[in-house]
């Protein structure tokens, strides 16, 4: 497999490949020190995930939601041993699953901390995961490169643009790097002043 290797700083390192017909992200963090890593979001090519599991440490797979399009290798991670966490709001969405993602705990990963932010609006149970002490945040598909994830599909547009105005905008840095489920990178702060074109589009 190509080198994965998409950020690193000081005693952590993010690996990133893209999957299936969505072009889903799939994000490995892993702790340097420890070599301890989490995998977010196992959305599909379960063959190409179980090799990077094995490679890069992985002891548990964590979901951002629920949608089919993430979910896809979760089945076969289960089953290679892996627990996987899921919010209970979007629980009922996977077939199986090992542990309840609650909002406002830290989930450890070797010497790191991920906080867990409850964002619901593109799914009932969305969540973001913050990496402490780092600027990192994935945000599955709750925050994009120009605006929150699509509503339409179960989805509630004003509960989403609540969820990022109060929960990732307000209390973040603008040098804070999104991660999202699909596509490239962004930062808070670039992704701010754009609220209100969003809400005065609709979408």
């Amino acid at each position: 497999m190509a080198d994965t290797l998409h950020w690193s700083d000081t005693g952590a390192e993010i690996h990133k490949v893209v999957v299936g017909p969505m072009d889903n992200n799939v994000f490995v963090l892993r702790c340097t020190e420890t070599g301890d890593a989490v995998l977010i979001d196992a959305a599909n090519e379960h063959e190409r995930l179980l090799d990077l599991c094995d490679r890069l440490g992985v002891t548990r797979v964590l979901e951002t939601h629920g949608h089919w399009d993430h979910i896809q290798a979760v089945p076969a991670v289960r089953d290679a041993g892996y627990r996987v966490g899921v919010t209970a709001q979007d629980a009922e969405m996977l077939d199986s699953y090992d542990d309840v993602l609650e909002d406002e705990s830290v989930i450890e990963v070797g010497r790191l901390r991920l906080s867990t932010i409850h964002t619901p609006g593109h799914t009932n149970g969305s969540m973001c995961f913050r990496l402490d002490g780092h600027p990192v945040l994935f945000s599955g598909d709750t925050l994009f490169p120009g605006g929150p994830g699509n509503t339409k599909y179960g989805g509630d547009f004003p509960t989403i643009i609540h969820s990022i105005e109060d929960r990732l905008f307000s209390p973040l840095p603008a040098d804070m790097i999104v991660m999202p489920g699909h596509g490239d990178d962004t930062t808070i702060g670039n992704e701010r002043p754009h609220l209100q074109e969003w809400i005065d589009r609709g979408w």
